[in-house]
């Protein structure tokens, strides 16, 4: 069988949320077919990784962003019906570079992560093969939900994106084959605005032998989040933590110290340093020496969609973890009981300082809880075989209710 996978972000390395799920998507489909991979890259450093891929899939094909000409791109979208986030992820040239691909290895499959992607299969020459559509979360809901909570000319975009983005999610997983999300809460939020679409739950996963900790736990009062600074949802999420809940976690424990780790921090973000309790990394080449020398991950997150990876990575890591409801909601239940749920201010530093006050045995033994076993990578993805099988050969969305060879088109 060939597949034909689209992503907007090459799949190496596995260092953020979208890129660990498209790794591991990308290693299921490898164990069921000949793959060929067409990715948009962003910048020079991740355009670099391509050689790690070789061997991996059978030809890789990328596509160069241009920030300035996305940017544009995105200004003119504003007065159309265009989502924003496709007039950012796209580069001149994606449409010849599927055709070449599609002409010369034939998929009988193509997977499209995200709906950015999917809308290259929706029209020629990918529209008459079958889609698996991996949605991944509701990006809509999440527009909707930050929208809400912001205002001036901000507010006004995400109000926008959620309203334009969420008509295209719906005829886009009504037009698959199938369509992937993470977890219920995504499905019944998909469900909502497209009842008849073919909706399946493939969770994410975690690598826990590449998480597992020392032997000895740390045995410092350090505090750790983990995730990239420029997000909205993570910003946000650090400075309500910072202003509502570390001033009382310091008041109980003077030696407790908190290290935000991520690239691309924002000023505020970076300000937070001005507290010598408060580290901000930026940057780091590998996130486990950080969540190994620490006793507590938090995940304070107000707005959370799908399944937090940095929740499962830490508690592979044996840390436990405080979270926001939000973020609670989306954890898999195999997960929960290394999980604390904070829903105030109060009841999130209280849990904090109480697993701070642990000994670090005891600490460990409750992240030890998890069953890391039911959150493999390859168990989550075990069903992807069987539905590859199943929609090759059927319709396109037009009708539907060794060594790699590497391309290159710049914008």
């Amino acid at each position: 069988m060939n597949v034909l996978l689209l992503t907007h972000r090459l799949p190496f390395a596995p260092n953020r949320g979208d890129r660990i799920r498209a790794y591991y998507l990308l290693e299921a489909l490898t164990r069921e077919a000949n793959v060929d991979l067409v990715s948009l890259v962003h910048d020079r450093d991740e355009a670099s990784q391509v050689h790690l891929l070789q061997g991996r899939v059978r030809s890789v094909t990328m596509a160069r962003v241009g920030r300035a000409r996305s940017w544009l791109r995105a200004v003119a979208a504003l007065g159309t019906g265009q989502p924003l986030t496709h007039a950012l992820l796209d580069a001149p040239g994606f449409d010849r570079a599927l055709a070449d691909v599609t002409a010369e290895h034939r998929p009988d499959v193509v997977v499209a992560l995200c709906s950015s992607m999917a809308r290259f299969v929706l029209r020629p020459p990918l529209d008459e093969l079958p889609l698996i559509l991996d949605l991944i979360d509701v990006d809509s809901e999440k527009w909707r939900q930050m929208g809400a909570s912001s205002r001036g000319p901000l507010g006004w975009i995400y109000r926008r994106e959620a309203r334009v983005l969420g008509p295209f999610e719906s005829f886009a997983s009504r037009r698959a084959a199938a369509t992937l999300v993470v977890n219920d809460r995504e499905r019944t939020a998909l469900e909502a605005i497209a009842p008849d679409a073919p909706v399946h739950v493939v969770p994410n996963g975690i690598d826990a032998l590449r998480f597992t900790p020392p032997a000895s736990p740390s045995v410092e009062a350090q505090v750790v989040f983990c995730g990239v600074m420029d997000y909205a949802p993570n910003v946000d999420g650090v400075l309500w933590f910072v202003k509502h809940v570390w001033p009382r976690v310091r008041q109980a424990n003077a030696n407790a110290r908190l290290t935000l780790v991520g690239a691309r921090p924002t000023p505020a973000i970076r300000a937070l340093s001005s507290d010598s309790s408060i580290e901000v990394t930026g940057t780091v080449p590998d996130v486990r020496p950080y969540l190994w020398r620490s006793a507590v991950s938090i995940a304070p997150l107000l707005i959370a969609r799908g399944v937090q990876n940095k929740v499962l990575e830490a508690l592979a890591a044996g840390l436990p973890c405080v979270v926001s409801a939000p973020v609670f909601e989306g954890v898999p239940r195999a997960a929960r009981p290394g999980c604390i749920e904070g829903e105030t201010p109060s009841a999130f530093a209280a849990s904090v300082i109480r697993l701070l006050s642990m000994r670090p045995q005891e600490r460990r033994r409750l992240a030890s809880q998890v069953n890391l076993s039911e959150l493999s990578w390859r168990e989550a993805f075990a069903p992807l075989g069987g539905l590859l099988h199943t929609v090759a050969g059927q319709p396109g969305p037009r009708f539907a209710n060794g060594g790699a060879l590497f391309r290159e088109c710049r914008a």
